[in-house]
C-alpha cells in the first residue's frame, strides 16, 4: 500500500472537454501493422477512461501512495467505498501492465 507510482512520459494524455482523461497508445509490432496496412486500423488509439480512472489518473502525482490513492477515491465516491479498493488496485494493474504508469 506504499507503493508510488508515476504517469508514463511517454504516453501522452488529455484531459477532454467533458472533463474525462484521455490516453493516447501507439499500436506497434508486426500484427498492429499488417492490421493498419490491410484493415485500416488505427496507428494511435485514443483511450477515454471512465470517471474513476480520470480521478485516479490525475491523482497520480509521483508523491500519492496507493493508500493515498485510495483514500482520495473513497473521499470522491462515498457511497461506494465497499469496492472501492479492489476497483483501484484492478485499475492500478491495468495501468501498469499496459505502462500507461511505472513504480517509483
Amino acid at each position: 500500500m506504499d507503493v508510488i507510482f508515476v504517469k508514463n512520459e511517454n504516453r501522452p494524455w488529455r484531459l477532454k472537454d467533458n472533463g474525462i482523461v484521455e490516453i493516447d497508445m501507439e499500436n506497434k509490432g508486426f500484427f498492429n501493422t499488417v492490421a493498419q496496412k490491410f484493415f485500416h486500423r488505427p496507428r494511435i488509439s485514443h483511450i477515454s477512461l471512465d470517471k474513476y480512472g480520470t480521478v485516479l489518473w490525475l491523482a497520480l502525482d509521483g508523491n500519492a501512495s496507493v493508500n493515498d490513492l485510495l483514500q482520495k477515491m473513497t473521499a470522491t465516491f462515498p457511497a461506494e467505498t465497499e469496492k472501492m479498493l479492489n476497483r483501484v488496485v484492478q485499475f492500478l494493474t491495468t495501468l501498469e501492465t499496459h505502462k500507461f504508469i511505472k513504480r517509483l
